[in-house]
């Protein structure tokens, strides 16, 4: 046998995905004998005058029955004498396009159906290139009922050119095109008579037989840790599936992001000590000292795995909100849940042309470019490299619903540009940020503008719509051990922090929160509490003031913004 293979159907509406695969089911004896005869039975009943309708086998809810449409995704497994099956069978309507595309995220090939009467459509484009984004390889093009254009050859050649035109534009590696009827069993399941000048596989025999396997670098091996097991004190054990390549008993691994480097003391799989574990496995891993690891750290042989707080991402937009520059969601990337922002849109994607388009919101089922900001550092890899660590999800912080599915396109590896340099001293944070307050959805956001770093003599926006600072301040940072002084609106000089002196003028944090500091007394206490404090917050609620210097201003809108 050649292994599992799982596969997605998908098209324009009433192109005959349930049709297609029930039709499979049905040709290859692979119903029970009650599933038969309610089919019978059912399509007495049915639309199309007493036929058999194979297209119930798979629409199983009474929406779906009566619309005469795909609403939700259908799984089916079935197995024939050649390979095992798991096949999505999801809908074509615009509409659920969100629902075709987590069936998209579990498939290595996907059959996308094309009317013979209608060609390609925007809805086949836009499926096509959601499976492209999905990391699919695999693609049969299935140009269904033939048998309503007579079997013509030249129809079947029309379409094949703008297939191949859509194959060209999006990249697909391997297209197979195949001329079908899903209601007459046309090289369905055995080749068709009505078609001798297609010389090709019927589908069944091509889906027995296409190599789905994928090419990967067996020596790089990455766990992301879904897990840290703990049972007793003398155990701690960091559980997860290897993604990629093996590990052995006594190799020398990093973690990330961390970067801690420790030896490999056990391998369990299951409650079973293993010398070694691979690719596929979920493992409970137990290393030879503590390393600081948690859910969501990756456990490397290659410490060149990148770890940023920024990156670019292609989005699909699945809610029916419109997405908002500026709005804060939950990043799901690999096994890491983190706090993140949307800070800007490039482009959205024209789904029929793939022309970039510029836009300032997108829309449910709409596809674009966007950069997202995390409020921590994080381990991810562009999705073509690592798909396990490049793939991504945004949840919405009020609803929990998903938002958006998407893809690593490329990770900011050189950080976050500091707001102050001067020399080797850097200064982060946001004093000169804004901050906004959504009505609707009753969220506060802090809003990039476009970051510069300033340097010695620069001028300083001191006012915006949610900040006021006086022509002349001082900005210290214990995160970044400096201090920056501003002076008439510029920037005099920016300082490693043991070199500052307090002078009685306003002193503010990087973010823009005005300090309690009113003498030399109170900075040196100010200093010495923070070296002390156990809690933070209590530190930060006594010494930190938000509204002297700040406000929030509430808007409708982010993306207007």
């Amino acid at each position: 046998m050649s292994g599992l293979l799982k596969f997605i159907t998908c098209g324009s509406v009433d192109d005959g995905k349930s049709t297609l695969i029930g039709h499979i089911l049905y040709d290859s004896k692979l119903l029970y004998a009650d599933q038969e005869k309610a089919l019978l039975l059912d399509s007495k009943v049915g639309s199309r005058g007493g036929a058999i309708d194979y297209s119930l086998l798979l629409d199983g809810l009474m929406a779906e029955r009566e619309q005469g449409i795909t609403i939700d995704v259908a799984y089916r497994y079935f197995t024939t004498d050649k390979r095992s099956f798991i096949v999505a069978d999801t809908p074509g309507h615009e509409e659920y396009t969100r629902n075709m595309a987590v069936g998209a995220s579990f498939a290595q090939l996907s059959i996308i159906l094309v009317d013979a009467k209608q060609g390609v459509l925007v809805q086949t484009r836009r499926h096509a290139r959601i499976c492209a984004l999905m990391g699919i390889h695999h693609f049969v093009f299935a140009v269904n009922k033939m048998d309503l254009v007579d079997y013509s050859e030249s129809r079947f050649n029309e379409i094949v050119e703008d297939i191949n035109e859509l194959s060209e534009t999006l990249g697909l590696q391997d297209v197979v095109i195949i001329p079908v009827s899903a209601t007459e069993g046309d090289n369905v399941t055995k080749k068709s008579p009505h078609m001798p000048w297609y010389t090709g596989k019927a589908l069944l025999e091509h889906l027995e037989t296409v190599d789905v396997s994928e090419t990967e670098n067996v020596s790089e091996f990455y766990l992301p840790v879904q897990r840290v097991s703990r049972p007793n004190h003398e155990f701690r054990g960091f559980q997860g599936q290897i993604e990629s390549g093996r590990v052995h008993v006594g190799d020398i691994i990093t973690t990330l992001p961390s970067n801690e480097t420790a030896a490999v003391k056990t391998i369990l799989v299951g409650s079973d000590d293993r010398e070694e574990a691979v690719a596929g496995q979920a493992v409970t891993i137990q290393l030879d000292k503590e390393v600081d690891v948690s859910r969501g750290c990756v456990l490397t042989n290659n410490n060149e795995i990148p770890v940023a707080k920024g990156f670019e991402a292609t989005l699909l937009w699945m809610d029916d909100s419109r997405l908002e520059v500026g709005k804060e969601y939950l990043v799901k990337l690999g096994t890491k849940k983190i706090a993140g922002v949307v800070k800007s849109i490039e482009f959205k994607t024209d789904v029929n042309t793939g022309e970039h388009l510029h836009a300032d919101t997108i829309e449910k089922n709409e596809i674009a470019l966007c950069k997202i900001g995390l409020s921590d550092k994080v381990v991810l890899d562009e999705f073509k490299r690592n798909k396990t660590l490049g793939e991504l999800i945004l949840i919405d912080r009020v609803s929990h619903m998903t938002s958006a599915c998407g893809v690593v396109e490329s990770v900011d590896t050189e950080g976050e540009k500091p707001y102050f340099q001067k020399d080797d001293v850097k200064v982060g944070g946001y004093v000169f940020e804004e901050f906004y307050f959504n009505l609707e959805n009753a969220l506060l956001s802090k809003v990039d503008k476009e970051v510069k770093t300033y340097h010695v003599g620069d001028v300083v926006p001191v006012e915006g719509d949610s900040f006021a600072y006086p022509g002349y301040f001082d900005i210290v940072s214990l995160e970044d051990s400096a201090a920056v002084l501003i002076r008439d609106k510029r920037v005099q000089d920016i300082i490693p922090l043991d070199e500052y002196v307090f002078m009685g003028l306003p002193v503010v944090d990087e973010r823009g929160f005005a300090l309690e500091i009113r003498s030399n007394d109170d900075y040196q206490m100010f200093l010495r509490e923070f070296e002390a404090a156990d809690n933070k917050s209590e530190f930060h609620n006594k010494w930190f003031k938000f509204e002297t210097y700040r406000r929030i201003v509430c808007t409708d809108n982010f993306w207007m913004i």
